[in-house]
């Protein structure tokens, strides 16, 4: 290593000020320069906002720096840190992960100072951005292949008080949902992390993957609802209209029986859409064989009665490949 991972610019220094996060090189890669936007109003909360973790997801890095065209000036308080892009070189190569290494960013925090490209990136974060918030605002979508409603999602956390305070900011956003998502795969996310820590931590997953002028301001709004509920700015919340209605509702997942996977290979046709409610045995999708002349169409139906919050929007899947993953309204 040739140095140690460090912040080019004083983030303490009031209004807005701009520098690095510089990511030390290793074997693996040189030195990586990340751009840091710090918007300082003196006292009051502390947001950092992440964006670019994925690099197939690009609606995060889009809404990060369109809120730089003007929270500066609408913000009155406190100070809020922004990074766009978390991973550079897998944004480049409109990768989900590094590039250099294989690595999925967000499985590997806190990272280590002398790991790879990946790992040396989270331990960047982990150790000279987090400390400085109470709040993380990090920015993904679904990705490519999957219909997914604008959304915010937190993991279950242990602690009731930070998951009520953290279910607390989810619905501030009003986007049309917001689901407590117990996910297969939470060691090494920057969410668990955030969350031993004792901070709200929100994963913002911005719609399935499809970049229109239209969702990118859903998502903006959803941002700047947030901002009003932590105090940051002034105004009143709206609802942003998805799908021409203004709605917003909280679910839960089952990890063991919430994901409907796929029977066999073949092309999956969805029969319904995102935030459908649906009864047992309703037809969520179809999968088509298309290996042989003789087998049949196979049904893929609800396991009970639950909403539809993603569905793959047909695709080629193999054996016990995800095709839909449904919800229930949370029980408080």
């Amino acid at each position: 290593m040739s140095e140690a991972p460090h912040l080019t610019f004083d983030l303490d220094k009031p209004g807005m000020s701009t520098g690095y996060l510089v990511v030390a090189e290793g074997g693996d890669c040189e030195a990586l320069s990340l751009p840091v936007f710090s918007l300082n109003k003196g006292e009051g909360p502390r947001l950092l906002i992440t964006g670019g973790c994925h690099g197939s997801e690009l609606e995060g890095p889009l809404v990060a720096r369109r809120l730089l065209e003007w929270l500066p000036e609408a913000q009155t308080c406190g100070r809020v840190i922004i990074v766009p892009v978390l991973n550079p070189p897998a944004v480049q190569a409109s990768s989900r992960n590094t590039p250099a290494d294989g690595l999925n960013l967000n499985r590997v925090f806190p990272g280590r100072a002398d790991g790879s490209l990946t790992e040396r990136i989270a331990d960047a974060v982990s150790r000279l951005l987090l400390p400085l918030a109470d709040t993380v605002f990090d920015l993904h979508s679904f990705g490519p292949g999957w219909e997914f409603p604008p959304a915010v999602t937190t993991l279950p956390i242990d602690d009731s008080y930070l998951m009520a305070k953290t279910i607390a900011v989810a619905e501030a956003f009003k986007l049309p949902m917001t689901l407590v998502w117990e996910h297969p795969e939470a060691p090494g996310m920057f969410d668990v992390l955030a969350h031993d820590q004792g901070k709200v931590f929100i994963c913002a997953e911005f719609g399935g993957g499809n970049v229109t002028s239209e969702a990118l301001a859903i998502y903006e709004a959803g941002i700047r609802n947030a901002l009003i509920a932590l105090g940051f700015v002034e105004g009143k919340a709206e609802y942003p209209l998805f799908r021409k209605q203004k709605s917003s509702q909280t679910l839960e997942t089952r990890r063991s029986s919430d994901e409907l996977k796929s029977p066999a290979r073949g092309v999956f046709e969805p029969r319904c859409s995102v935030l459908d409610e649906v009864n047992q045995g309703d037809l969520i999708g179809i999968l088509h064989p298309m290996e042989s002349l003789l087998a049949n169409a196979i049904d893929i139906r609800a396991p009970g009665r639950s909403i539809v919050y993603a569905i793959r929007s047909g695709a080629y899947v193999d054996v016990n490949e995800g095709v839909a993953l449904v919800a229930r309204p949370q029980n408080r």
